[in-house]
């Protein structure tokens, strides 16, 4: 079986562990957590960078720092993963939800001023699998309404908004170091801030509301329990798994880029006869080569498409449920009168390719051609929805 994902090790993870170990010093923010920091800093021109256990973790800090009160609201794409909304929404928040671009899966930039109210207090643009959302459109309304930006960079490390580092553009943004993505450290992630006024709190909120950093560096005499918080800091183990990973982040990309060239040009006139949608790279963005996915007409030829390509050996899988029709939001009564056809389309049709450093060219040619000979049905334009397709074209 080819699988979706393979982590990728560089080689020198266990041995910055081992050294974290034998350093004495291995609970959080050690030695390691502060090179991990320092690079994001300095590379990415982010003015604070703090490790978190998660990208979730990275998010909920966000929502403490911004002061979310009950009533508040939080524009979110619908199509996104679960901890972008529920992030928000445990500090009591009412998330608004948002479609995604008829052209690609990131938050529909155009329509974000119908949902601002007196009541919004952020926006939090997703910037799927990589690509970058249209930064200047939302930082523009944010400072016309006074609202704040949140990038949630889970997927966007290396990723640029007409040159500029994604993540680096927001009022704060969130990384993410899971397995699935580019970089990894197994779970993990990183709060990135870019306004002052968020600093000097973040560290307290980081360190369980207290000003232990503070302490720890000289800067006062005892430590105390002065905010809200949590313990929201890796251990060094999980820090140093990382640098190993960060050390190597230019080879991880070219050869992510290659294997991502590779699927869209061998398959472009395939997909084009079929009526087969490949990811759009706009103008603005450059990409990561985070994922490689595909969007098929329907709902029925995606799941033929997995079963087919499973019985070849290959393990290839959607994303993301449309939040705003979940279970959850439902039995809490979401104020949800509108429909949001894009980010149910992608629901229902976008599948991903396996995408992994260690993904060979024999793998891969294997895929492309196991893709070509699928009978995809309907073939002919006759089948079509032809209202989606007037839609995007």
């Amino acid at each position: 079986m080819i699988p979706f994902n393979k982590p990728y090790l560089t080689g020198k993870e266990m041995h910055y562990m081992y050294q974290a170990v034998y350093s004495g010093k291995i609970s959080g923010n050690g030695v390691y957590t502060q090179k991990c920091q320092k690079f994001f800093e300095q590379r990415y021109g982010i003015k604070k960078a703090l490790l978190t256990t998660s990208c979730t973790d990275a998010l909920e800090m966000c929502a403490l720092l911004i002061d979310l009160k009950p009533g508040d609201e939080v524009i979110v794409p619908s199509y996104t993963f679960v901890s972008t909304a529920l992030a928000f929404a445990r500090q009591g928040a009412k998330i608004v939800f948002a479609d995604s671009r008829p052209d690609h899966p990131g938050i529909d930039e155009d329509s974000l001023e119908k949902y601002i109210t007196s009541r919004t207090k952020a926006i939090v643009p997703v910037h799927y699998a990589g690509v970058a959302c249209d930064m200047d459109k939302i930082m523009s309304l944010a400072n016309k309404h006074a609202l704040i930006v949140i990038e949630d960079a889970a997927q966007a490390i290396e990723a640029h908004y007409n040159g500029k580092p994604l993540g680096s553009i927001g009022h704060m943004s969130a990384f993410s170091f899971h397995e699935t993505k580019n970089i990894i450290s197994g779970e993990g992630g990183l709060l990135a801030i870019n306004d002052d006024r968020f600093i000097d709190r973040s560290e307290i909120i980081w360190e369980k509301g207290t000003n232990r950093a503070e302490f720890f560096r000289g800067e006062v005499n005892k430590y105390e329990w002065i905010d809200t918080g949590s313990s929201f800091l890796p251990s060094d183990m999980t820090a140093a798994f990382l640098w190993a990973q960060l050390e190597n982040i230019e080879d991880i990309q070219a050869k992510r880029r290659a294997i991502w060239n590779t699927y869209h040009s061998q398959l472009q006139s395939w997909a084009t006869y079929n009526n087969i949608k490949q990811p759009k790279i706009p103008s603005y963005a450059d990409n990561n080569a985070h994922m490689y996915y595909l969007c098929f007409e329907n709902l029925s030829q995606r799941q033929h498409v997995i079963e087919q390509l499973k019985d070849l050996g290959i393990h290839t899988v959607s994303h993301y449920l449309s939040l705003y029709s979940s279970k959850y939001c439902q039995s809490e009564n979401y104020d949800i009168d509108h429909i949001l056809p894009m980010s149910d389309r992608y629901m229902d049709c976008l599948l991903r390719l396996p995408m992994f450093y260690e993904l060979g060219e024999k793998e891969q040619r294997k895929i492309i051609e196991a893709l070509k000979k699928i009978k995809l049905w309907p073939v002919s334009s006759k089948g079509r929805d032809k209202r989606y397709h007037k839609m995007i074209t």
